[in-house]
């Protein structure tokens, strides 16, 4: 008897309450901004790095060999 008494005070203290969808939302906008923020910033120090290191020198031209008497 104790048990089904027991059992429905369990089930009851296990629930709490669910985030509502606004506060979920607001979360996920929060991170989202977060990450795009970071992201920006990665970007902006890649570009800073680029800009700071020397262009390579233009590839030399290809040698060409003389042509062959076809002998």
């Amino acid at each position: 008897m104790r048990a089904v008494l027991l059992v429905p005070l369990l089930l009851l203290a296990a629930c709490k309450d669910e985030p509502r969808f606004e506060e979920r939302y607001d979360k996920a906008a929060k991170e989202i901004e977060a990450r795009a923020k970071a992201m920006d910033a990665d970007i902006a120090e890649s570009e800073k790095a680029d800009a700071a290191t020397p262009d390579l020198p233009e590839p030399a031209a290809p040698s060409n060999a003389p042509k062959s008497s076809g002998e």
